[in-house]
Parts: structure tokens; C-alpha cells; sequence
């Protein structure tokens, strides 16, 4: 099931990353034709997850506090302790950024908007505009024009736009269509700052946007919904679960436990792709069901075949990186290189793109 990698990156100067993979990752990656990103905030990278004959490529790209991550029609979009950085996607760069010929798709950083912070959660490229999960003002905003967030909506037990993370709302889940916001996760029905923090373990919800109607209750720490093949999945992250949830019927079920921290979803070719972290802040997640469990818990990646529940494919680090933010599937691209803006401290090579020169 799982074979050690030898390969080693360095993240902030001094701390060695390690990691590890099962042997069945690169060639599912490869059978399934897609890779995957991922987001930390807590080691500030985008990490990337590729494959190129039949090996396992990892690339490693700074951003300050990486959190939400989500493809857009021209591209990715990042989302960073206080802006929201946008990268255009370049087939023609890729082949020829180094190590020349692997790359098949690049990410390069271009441009930032600087929102402040505001705890950003998932975004989501949903009715031709940016959506943006603004946990610090409980609500759903879009990113347009100079100002720093545009609101939209908050649940109907948040008594108005201020400052001050009563709900501690994260996930978004946009409709089968891709025109409107459809689900969201919240930690808490709670309307005082911090007040979802009082009953952590079994207070998270899952909330139907358009009707402002809580149609789950019960979770821990719930993160990440997203709808696929009409059905609502998300996960339960204080109990290590990805659980299926029927719109029709309002059931639910257990999918898969797995070994951490579960946040950062997406799902694709019959598959679901899990993040995982450890827990280490007590002051947050103490008290949960999984840390209560005594398991050892990793920090990576998990897949699991949503048709059997077979976890697939497992990435996980050994040191270096502790929490997974976010996760993303590229689908059609085998191994994608991201750039993010500081490339002198990712040791990464200059790209500039121009257009086409005009002829004589």
C-alpha cells in the first residue's frame, strides 16, 4: 500500500519536507488523467500533485497563508492571508519552464486583489464572478471592482455585516448549473463572536443558501460541501469522515473515515479527493471525537472510490507540512507547475509572459 519517496523539498529555510505515497497514486493519477493542488496555510505553499512516467511529481510555490483554491475559466485563483491572487493558465509556457518537456500546464501569478483579511474560506468561480466564503463577516461575498468584498448573503441567525467570526462560516457548494451558490458549512448557529467555539464537537450545520434553511445538524467542525452526480458531499472533519448527504430525501451516510482531520474536498471521475491534517491546537480542536479516538493522524492527501469506498490513493508528509486547507483536481493535466509571487524565495525560475509579437 504505501512505499517511502526519497525525494526531500525545503519549505521556510531550515524545515525539510518529507512525504511519502501510496504506489497506487501516480498510476491513478495517470488512469484517471488529472492532478491535484493543494492549499496550507500553516506552511504558506500551493503543493502541487503530478505525474510524469509513471513517477509521482511534487512542486512546492509560496503564497502568504494559502487558503481557498478554485479554477476559473482563464485559470486558478488562490486566495492568501489578505488578497486574492489570480493566475492565468498557460499551455504554450509550460513544456518549456524547467525541468523542460515534464510540464504539461502553468499557474502563473499575475495580479492580487487586496481584500484584507478576512479569514477566507472557499471560493468558488460560480455565475461568471468570484464567490468567496468571508468567515470574519459570516457571509458569502464576491470579489469585483475596487472594493474589498461585495456581500451577498449570510444565514438568517447572523444579525448583520461586522467584523467578528460568530459562525465560523467555511464551505461552499455551488449548484449542478455552476449560476448560484447552493450549500454552505457553518460551525455553529451562533450569532456572538466566537460563539461557535461553545459547542464545537456536535454544533456545525449544513445550510441550504437559497432557502436560508439548516437542512443537517449534529456535525463536528463540518468543511467543504460540494455537489456530484446529484448528491451532496462533504465532510465531517471532527469525526475524520466524508459523508454523502441525499437533497431529496435529507439522508445521510458515512462514506469513509479516514486517518485526519478532513478538510478540502473535490470530486471527480467517480473518485473524492480528501484532505487530511493533523490536529495540534488544542485551544481550536480539542474535544473532538477524532482526537479523542487515539488514532495516529497524518497530514496528505486521501482518494476514495465513491462507487466501493476504497480509499485508492494515499500522499501524506512526514514533517514540514502539518494541515491541508483546500484541494483542487486539474482535470486533463498530468503535471502542473504553479508560480506563485515570490519567486526568489521559491528558488523557482523567472517566467515572463508577453503576447505574440506584431509583425513588421
Amino acid at each position: 500500500m504505501t512505499s517511502p519517496d526519497p525525494t526531500a523539498a525545503t519549505l521556510p529555510p531550515s524545515v525539510a519536507v518529507r512525504y511519502e505515497h501510496s504506489l497506487s497514486l501516480p498510476a491513478l493519477l495517470e488512469r484517471l488523467h488529472l492532478s491535484v493542488l493543494l492549499s496550507t496555510y500553516q506552511a504558506g505553499r500551493v503543493v502541487s500533485l503530478g505525474s510524469h512516467r509513471g513517477q509521482l511529481q511534487v512542486g512546492f510555490s509560496r503564497f502568504d497563508q494559502a487558503m481557498g483554491l478554485a479554477r476559473t475559466p482563464t485559470g486558478l485563483v488562490v486566495g492568501s492571508r489578505d488578497a486574492i491572487w489570480s493566475l492565468p493558465a498557460s499551455r504554450e509556457i509550460a513544456p518549456r519552464i524547467k525541468p523542460e518537456g515534464q510540464h504539461d500546464i502553468a499557474f502563473l501569478a499575475r495580479s492580487c486583489h487586496h481584500s484584507g483579511p478576512l479569514m477566507g474560506h472557499d471560493l468558488a468561480w460560480c455565475g461568471e464572478r468570484l464567490w468567496l466564503v468571508n468567515t470574519l463577516f459570516n457571509g458569502l461575498v464576491t470579489i469585483e471592482g475596487s472594493w474589498s468584498f461585495v456581500p451577498q448573503w449570510q444565514p438568517p441567525f447572523i444579525g448583520g455585516w461586522a467584523a467578528g467570526d460568530r459562525c465560523h462560516l467555511n464551505g461552499l457548494a455551488i449548484s449542478d448549473d455552476g449560476r448560484a451558490p447552493a450549500y454552505v458549512t457553518a460551525l455553529g448557529e451562533c450569532d456572538s463572536e466566537n460563539g461557535w467555539r461553545e459547542n464545537k464537537a456536535t454544533g456545525g450545520c449544513l445550510i441550504h443558501v437559497p432557502s436560508g434553511e439548516v437542512v443537517l445538524r449534529g456535525l463536528a467542525m463540518p468543511h467543504s460541501p460540494r455537489l456530484y452526480n446529484g448528491q451532496l458531499y462533504l465532510l465531517d472533519s471532527g469525526q475524520g469522515s466524508l459523508v454523502r448527504f441525499d437533497p431529496l430525501t435529507g439522508t445521510r451516510s458515512t462514506v469513509a473515515t479516514l486517518p485526519g482531520f478532513t478538510r478540502g474536498l473535490d470530486c471527480f471521475a467517480g473518485h473524492a479527493f480528501v484532505g487530511l491534517s493533523q490536529i495540534r491546537e488544542t485551544a481550536v480542536f480539542g474535544g473532538l471525537p477524532l482526537q479523542e479516538a487515539g488514532q495516529q493522524l497524518r497530514c496528505g492527501l486521501a482518494v476514495v472510490d465513491l462507487g466501493t469506498a476504497e480509499l485508492v490513493g494515499l500522499f501524506w508528509f512526514h514533517s514540514g507540512v502539518e494541515e491541508v486547507f483546500a484541494v483542487t483536481v486539474l482535470p486533463g493535466y498530468r503535471n502542473p507547475v504553479v508560480i506563485g509571487p515570490d519567486t526568489t524565495s521559491d528558488a523557482s525560475q523567472t517566467v515572463w509572459m508577453v503576447p505574440p509579437a506584431a509583425p513588421r
